[in-house]
């Protein structure tokens, strides 16, 4: 089920009204352009899934080489935001084992920036090596931020209304030939977007 309600994008679909006619229609593409948005933003794929990301929060295990740079305290996760963490291992052999998982509540969670950060004078730390770090974690939106919902909202009526002139660069109109924009993310939809990008994705 998509973050948006079909009632909501109607809401930019004055066209469409009270109709309930499309609402499947609608629903499917709320589904479909969902799945772009967090494809755009750079969300992982989710532990049960190995095609398509998503908004909605989910179970992800993932893997990491190092911590930051500037603090080996400090694992930049690549997403958010983190609700909770099951597990973290560090280990430079990935076996993953109990003697290698740190202490979670020697860990604080930086939710909104996707960080783990262990505490001061705490005796765990996170190892360099190849997929050095596994994390288990749940993550992503439990609810549509209001600015997340409006670039989606803007995406999809953007995308409905250009159902009939799809795959076309021009169209008739009176007889006269109409220049048809392109079928991109709108620029308002990028602009509010860019504060969602996960850590580490180029907008």
């Amino acid at each position: 089920m998509s973050l948006v309600s079909v009632a909501t994008l109607k809401e930019y679909l004055t066209e469409i009204g009270a109709n309930t006619g499309s609402d499947t229609e609608l629903q499917n593409m709320l589904n479909r352009v969902e799945a772009v948005v967090a494809e755009f933003l750079g969300f992982p794929k989710p532990s049960s899934s190995t095609t398509t990301a998503q908004l909605s929060q989910t179970t992800y295990t993932l893997y990491f080489d190092a911590p930051t740079d500037s603090d080996r305290t400090v694992l930049q996760l690549n997403v958010k935001p983190i609700n909770s963490v099951a597990s973290v291992h560090s280990d430079v052999l990935r076996v993953y084992g109990s003697d290698t998982a740190l202490t979670l509540s020697n860990i604080e969670i930086d939710s909104i920036n996707g960080r783990l950060i262990i505490k001061p004078s705490k005796p765990d730390t996170f190892y360099r090596g190849f997929r050095a770090n596994k994390v288990v974690c749940n993550a992503g939106f439990a609810s549509a931020p209001p600015a997340l919902e409006h670039a989606i909202c803007v995406l999809c009526s953007h995308l409905q209304r250009a159902k009939q002139s799809q795959g076309k660069e021009t169209m008739a109109l009176a007889g006269i030939s109409v220049n048809l924009s392109s079928r991109v993310i709108p620029e308002e939809a990028k602009q509010v977007l860019w504060q969602f990008r996960m850590p580490r994705s180029i907008l």
